[in-house]
């Protein structure tokens, strides 16, 4: 697998990792909850924040990793950044509905 590639499928790790910490961050706070209309908007910002922090955590960490590996070491900050994104925001949704959801029964 070629370097790029990897930092690509890293990167969609790191998004999960990212929605694990926006929930947990989210239960330590007690800002998740199964009512729809108390959603505070700092909510999303914490969320938005710490998935900011991580990717930018990660660059460094990936930068060290793979900078000799590359002909244009400006291409690991871009790399896979769309996945990271998305799926940050796809299992931070899951996870947040699973949590909040309605109880069963």
């Amino acid at each position: 697998m070629k370097a790029l590639e990897k930092v690509y499928w890293l990167r969609i790790a790191l998004g999960m990792v990212a929605a694990l910490l926006c929930t947990g961050y989210g239960i330590a706070t007690n800002r998740i909850t199964s009512d729809p209309s108390n959603f505070p908007p700092t909510t999303l910002l914490n969320g938005v924040s710490i998935a900011l922090v991580t990717y930018l955590i990660s660059y460094y960490i990936i930068k060290g990793k793979f900078m000799h590996k590359l002909e244009k070491p400006q291409k690991l900050f871009t790399t896979g950044i769309g996945i990271y994104f998305l799926s940050w925001l796809v299992f931070w949704i899951f996870l947040y509905a699973i949590i909040a959801g309605p109880p069963l029964g």
